[in-house]
């Protein structure tokens, strides 16, 4: 069964990255949620996608910049100005919920513009902490985090995201010791996604938004996939 992970929580419907998107998620019958995590300047792992806050908040500056009491000052509603308030939330607040639950998380590091010192170590503690151990899958597309994240703790899934066609990146993902790949689905033809999980490697691209899309991953029997609208995905799945 193509499992489905709501990106950025239900992010279609609800705020990105809030936990309102995440209680979404859930409701909706997601396997699992994908999130981003950053650092605040005080050394908290924070839940954003943006380096700044600008985008998805009512503040300005970048995410390194504030503290964390800073951040949850902020309005993180962003494009949802229906909804009166919400905030951007710890990564501990997240696994605090998900001890309530069984969902899956796909948590990305976002270390490809800015390097975020100990960002992986404090991940890795985090999950140690909740024992989401087997519950957790760390990707980015900055390919040296997840190595040094698997060499952390090699028992945690690691996948590498990218948006560029590789050769046969099922080789690939076993050189980095992943066990599954994050591909852009516009180069993830059926042929790759079939040799690659031929070759024990899962297969989960994002972001796949339209149902004829969502049609073709589940009629393939891909892995997973990684999508805005939850909901949608999981009622084509159950009429499949």
């Amino acid at each position: 069964m193509t499992l489905i992970f709501a990106h950025r929580g239900s992010s279609g419907t609800f705020p990105e990255n809030t936990m309102d998107a995440f209680f979404a998620a859930e409701k909706s019958r997601a396997d699992g949620i994908e999130l981003d995590v950053q650092l605040t300047k005080d050394g908290e792992v924070v839940v954003i996608h943006d380096e700044t806050v600008d985008r998805t908040t009512n503040g300005k500056g970048f995410v390194k910049d504030y503290s964390f009491s800073e951040l949850k000052k902020l309005n993180a509603h962003s494009l949802f100005t229906s909804i009166e308030h919400t905030e951007i939330p710890s990564l501990r607040e997240v696994f605090e919920w998900m001890s309530g639950n069984r969902l899956l998380c796909n948590v990305e590091l976002k270390t490809g513009i800015i390097a975020y010192p100990m960002l992986e170590e404090k991940v890795i503690q985090l999950i140690h902490e909740y024992g989401f151990q087997d519950r957790i899958i760390i990707s980015s597309f900055n390919h040296y985090s997840i190595i040094h994240s698997y060499r952390l703790d090699p028992e945690i899934e690691i996948a590498p995201l990218y948006s560029n066609g590789l050769y046969m990146p099922w080789v690939y993902a076993k050189s980095l010791h992943a066990k599954g790949i994050h591909p852009h689905i516009r180069i993830t033809p059926d042929s790759i996604i079939i040799a690659a999980m031929k070759e024990g490697i899962a297969v989960r691209p994002y972001t796949i938004n339209k149902e004829e899309m969502m049609k073709r991953l589940f009629s393939v029997g891909c892995s997973a996939l990684i999508t805005d609208f939850p909901e949608k995905a999981y009622e084509l799945r159950i009429r499949i």
